[in-house]
């Protein structure tokens, strides 16, 4: 009798099992995932970062020392060879960044910014905006020129002092040329009560699970496309030359110049008394162009589009005169002193270089354990620096509001306090983003009656302190 129980026993369970394996994706799920820990399961970390460029290790960074976060484990994921501490090279790099006071005070915050100093970094106190066919301008500066405006910095110099900090710390795994090919996300099942991490699948074939994903993998995420985010884009027909420059003589060097030219803005950054950096978006053909020519003819076109005023139109300048004399007479303090660009005497060999230009922008900065910064959620033109400025705002923003899940005992990726980082930055990023894609548009035409309407209302901003200041203030968030 025992016997025929037990044997009924285990006839029921195993016909009640194979109803579960027929009908519950739930049970397979479970079963697939007790397998696979009885085999050895993926690392679990708390936080995985995809990405290793300036905004993702800055994030690594900024997480490793929040105190808040001591206890918990990050991973960063590095496409690259590790940073050697290896002498500064001589030359500069022809990539560059305009950082901000509120960047550099982010990188000050857990302690980068010092190795930066100790390398090399151009302050400047001033930048000069003006318009092609226009004596139209705008300039903005500390009071009294005492305080720095930003910083000119190589990105290969904010990479390494990041690199430093974060081996320093000793608080962050990093695995370095190691690439993400696939991510799998969870479904959440109550069934089995499994637990809902993300995975991540290396091309070495290894696998480590996640409570969050931070998506710092350029304009091209791969963290973004899988996870089903949807992103706004379209490409300019435009591309950047880049180069580094060797100033005709020696000065303070402290003025960033920037002017808009039909073809797209031409920008010269300052790196040390005779050195500046070129940023000059153009066409794509004209692009090819200037980086096919020789040196002599190259530079020739750099000092002819800083000085040239072939395509001044007189009606605008006779207008804007007289809008001047009126605007003198009323706010006679008001008006900022024009100050005349540097020439270009030739360039460092071999630093000419070129790559196209877009805007893109994520419908969402977060999901369900995954979060978005930097150029993977956003990209921009360079006509305003902005680019690495506004990917280190989200990663301000974003360590602070995972500081305070941790503090107050949340899950990581919990959505609650995702959604208000997505909320800020976004509030933050999509105004900036819109005025300079709206520059960039209008200031790519010759029409008498829009360089009359743009050169009234740069002149009438250059002269209102108040506004500029808002600006300014907006910009540095």
């Amino acid at each position: 009798m025992v016997a025929w129980r037990a044997a009924g026993l285990v006839r029921g369970f195993r016909a009640q099992r194979r109803t579960w394996l027929l009908g519950s994706s739930g049970w397979r799920a479970c079963s697939s995932a007790r397998e696979q820990r009885a085999s050895g399961a993926p690392d679990l970390y708390d936080v995985v970062i995809s990405g290793g460029g300036m905004v993702g290790t800055a994030m690594a960074c900024a997480l490793a020392y929040e105190q808040n976060l001591s206890g918990k484990r990050i991973l960063l994921l590095e496409v690259g060879n590790k940073k050697t501490d290896e002498k500064l090279p001589e030359l500069h790099s022809n990539r560059v960044s305009a950082l901000t006071p509120g960047s550099a005070a982010l990188l000050d915050r857990f302690g980068a910014w010092d190795h930066i100093c100790n390398m090399r970094y151009k302050p400047f106190k001033r930048m000069q905006v003006w318009d092609e066919c226009s004596d139209a301008m705008i300039t903005f500066d500390k009071a009294d020129l005492l305080e720095d405006m930003g910083f000119i910095v190589e990105n290969d110099v904010i990479l390494r002092a990041l690199s430093m900090q974060l081996a320093a710390a000793d608080r962050v795994h990093v695995l370095y040329r190691s690439r993400a090919v696939n991510y799998t996300w969870p479904v959440p099942d109550q069934l089995c009560n499994s637990k809902p991490w993300v995975q991540v699948e290396l091309a070495d074939g290894s696998k480590v699970e996640t409570k969050l994903l931070i998506g710092a993998d350029g304009p091209n995420s791969m963290v973004r496309q899988s996870a089903n985010i949807q992103n706004v884009q379209w490409k300019y027909d435009q591309s950047a030359v880049v180069a580094t420059l060797h100033l005709a003589e020696p000065t303070d060097n402290n003025v960033a110049w920037q002017r808009f030219l039909v073809t797209g803005p031409i920008a010269m950054l300052p790196l040390s008394d005779n050195l500046s950096s070129l940023v000059w978006s153009t066409s794509h053909q004209h692009a090819s162009d200037l980086l096919s020519v020789d040196e002599e003819t190259f530079v020739d076109a750099i000092n002819s589009a800083f000085w040239s005023n072939e395509n001044h139109s007189e009606f605008v300048a006779t207008a804007n005169s007289m809008f001047k004399r009126a605007f003198t007479y009323l706010m006679p303090s008001g008006m900022s002193v024009r100050q005349l660009p540097p020439s270009v005497a030739r360039i460092d060999p071999e630093s000419r270089a070129m790559f196209p230009l877009g805007l893109g922008h994520a419908t969402k900065y977060v999901g369900s354990r995954v979060a978005l910064i930097g150029d993977a959620a956003h990209r921009v033109h360079p006509l305003a620096g902005q680019g690495v400025n506004l990917g280190f705002g989200d990663v301000a923003c974003l360590s602070q509001n995972l500081s305070e899940a941790a503090f107050n005992g949340k899950d990581l990726g919990s959505l609650e306090h995702l959604n208000a980082f997505e909320t800020e930055r976004q509030s933050h990023n999509l105004p900036i983003m819109a005025a300079i894609d709206l520059l960039k548009k209008l200031y790519t035409t010759k029409s008498t009656p829009v360089v009359l309407l743009r050169s009234l209302g740069l002149q009438a901003t250059n002269v209102l302190a108040p506004v500029k200041e808002q600006i300014m203030a907006f910009v540095n968030k």
